[in-house]
C-alpha cells in the first residue's frame, strides 16, 4: 500500500504525507511543473505542464491497494478501475456507488460554464475539513493494511 497524492491544488498534501510517514508507507506527490513541492519523506514526481499530465502519471504508477488522494473525479474513476482506493481532500471516499453521479455533475457543470454560465466555487477550507480528511485516511489505511 502506497499513498499517491494528486498535488496540483491539493490542500491536504502535508496531512497525507505525515500520515503516510506515521504508518511507514511509501508516499508519492505527483504534480506538474507549474507547482513546486518538496518533502523530507515523500518522493516528488514532477511532470511536464499539460492537461491532465499529472493525473495520467499518477494513474500509471498506481497499483491495486494503493490510496490516491485527488479532487478530480475523472482521475478517481480511473483509479477505481485499477482497484486503487481513492478519496478527496474532505475525506469523501470514491466508490462505485458515487462515482457515476460525480462524473455526471462534473459534465453538467462543464456544459454550464461552456455556455457562459457561472457556478459558485468552494467555501473557504476549515480546520474541521482537515481533521475529517485525516480521520478518513487513517481509517482507510487501518481497514486495508491488514490485506497487504
Amino acid at each position: 500500500m502506497r499513498i499517491l497524492i494528486d498535488a496540483d491544488g491539493c490542500p491536504v498534501t502535508n496531512i497525507a504525507v505525515s500520515t503516510a510517514k506515521s504508518y511507514g508507507l511509501e508516499c508519492f506527490i505527483v504534480c506538474d511543473s507549474s507547482h513546486i513541492f518538496s518533502s523530507d519523506y515523500a518522493k516528488v514526481i514532477t511532470v511536464d505542464k499539460g492537461a491532465d499530465s499529472a493525473d495520467m502519471k499518477l494513474v500509471n504508477i498506481a497499483a491495486k491497494g494503493d490510496i490516491a488522494v485527488t479532487q478530480d473525479y475523472g482521475l478517481a474513476a480511473m483509479c477505481l478501475a485499477r482497484k486503487v482506493l481513492a478519496l478527496d481532500q474532505n475525506g469523501r471516499i470514491y466508490d462505485d456507488s458515487n462515482i457515476d453521479a460525480l462524473l455526471l455533475s462534473r459534465h453538467t457543470a462543464k456544459k454550464i460554464r461552456r455556455s457562459g454560465g457561472r457556478l459558485k466555487g468552494p467555501h473557504k477550507r476549515t480546520p474541521q475539513q482537515d481533521e475529517d480528511f485525516k480521520a478518513v485516511l487513517t481509517k482507510l489505511i487501518d481497514d486495508n493494511i491488514k490485506f497487504m
